[in-house]
């Protein structure tokens, strides 16, 4: 069991990890989640030793790493995939790291078998790809078959069949009764992989518990309601009367509503007693990613801003209802064209340089086409 308590880390001013306390129990994967800069690495990184706390601490099985003896057969981590020399061979790599750990030499060869190297294994390894350099890196965790093992971002790279044995892989581990601790970015992936979710921001706890709690506790349950198309009365009338029962209703992208606050057969008999027929009722709960973004959303410390090329056409001024002035709300409003050749994109904000003083040339006079035929002009050099 890994069992953090109180853990701080500051790097100068900034804390990247703040009074953070958890327990990764074995038996279950235990995914770890959290925005870019929410402090997952360095978290990481003091469970294994490699970073020392600023306040507080970190144990695997009631021992700080650093006092475990022979480490690497009880604790297997995969924190960076490009951390091997690119002048060995796989086998080379796990056999000079199973020579400092005192694991037998055919131990190498049964886990490029587990992961699927074993027909590169005297490759050098600085010519593998990305999803080889990762199942090189798992590998050279599960080498000491330890009993805890932390992944950082295990499927980068990987194809769609090396992320379903990956999946399959961590939850093998844990059915054998092991800590599996997998921090990963990829939320479809973490629902159908973790049993439990420890989720920071910031460096502080936002979240500890089950998958299914999770997702319950961070998103509303709704139920999606369709009526026939071409129908705008039947849509109309539903709604009033959903309304007055207590539900609130939103509309969706497509002609669907969102109803909140009213169980499926009461919306069903509410649509009975209005004489509105329905094309659908279903329920919908929200997914992991959803439940996740409801509850990081304040925390992304990086945010896109609109495309610059949107600057470059003329706004449709719009009237207090949001419909395009001297139009209506259901004609389509014609595109500003921009030209494709020759148009520039106008300059930056900020000071523009001054003009330059010096006049430019004028022109020399063309002869008149009305001066009668033999008249010379006044330029004439003769």
């Amino acid at each position: 069991m890994i069992e953090a308590v109180g853990l701080t880390k500051r790097y100068g001013v900034k804390t990247a990890v703040d009074d953070l306390s958890f327990q990764v129990r074995p038996g279950a994967v235990t995914g770890f989640l959290g925005p870019n800069g929410s402090g997952k690495s360095t978290t990481m990184r003091m469970i294994l030793g490699l970073d020392r706390p600023t306040a507080g601490h970190v144990t695997i099985g009631g021992h700080p790493y650093r006092s475990l003896p022979n480490a690497p057969r009880q604790v297997g981590a995969l924190l960076d995939a490009k951390g091997v020399h690119g002048g060995r061979s796989a086998r080379n790599h796990l056999l000079s790291l199973a020579q400092l750990a005192g694991i037998p030499a055919a131990r190498v060869d049964e886990v490029l078998g587990v992961v699927g190297l074993r027909d590169v294994a005297r490759r050098r390894s600085s010519g593998f790809s990305l999803g080889m350099g990762q199942r090189l890196g798992i590998a050279a965790a599960l080498l000491g078959d330890p009993q805890v093992l932390l992944f950082d971002e295990p499927v980068n790279g990987l194809d769609p069949e090396g992320i379903h044995w990956v999946r399959n892989l961590m939850k093998s581990l844990a059915a054998e009764g092991r800590t599996v601790f997998v921090s990963s970015h990829l939320m479809s992936e973490m629902a159908l992989t973790a049993d439990h979710l420890i989720v920071i921001g910031r460096g502080r706890l936002l979240s500890d518990m089950s998958v299914t709690d999770f997702i319950s506790a961070n998103s509303a349950d709704f139920a999606r309601v369709r009526v026939p198309e071409g129908g705008p009365e039947d849509r109309q009338k539903l709604t009033a009367t959903l309304i007055e029962a207590g539900g609130r209703v939103l509309s969706e992208p497509g002609g669907a509503l969102r109803v909140t606050g009213l169980p499926l057969p009461r919306i069903s008999d509410l649509a009975h007693k209005c004489d509105v027929r329905l094309w659908e009722l279903s329920p919908h709960q929200a997914s992991l990613e959803e439940a996740y973004m409801r509850l990081t959303q304040g925390l992304v410390d990086y945010r896109s801003t609109d495309d610059a090329k949107a600057g470059l056409a003329e706004p449709v001024p719009l009237d207090p209802y949001g419909n395009p002035l001297g139009g209506h709300a259901d004609l389509p409003v014609e595109p500003v064209e921009v030209p494709q050749e020759g148009w520039y994109a106008p300059p930056p904000p900020g000071p523009r340089p001054a003009p330059d003083p010096t006049p430019l040339p004028t022109p020399a006079a063309e002869p008149s086409s009305a001066a009668p035929a033999g008249e010379q002009t006044s330029k004439d050099p003769r």
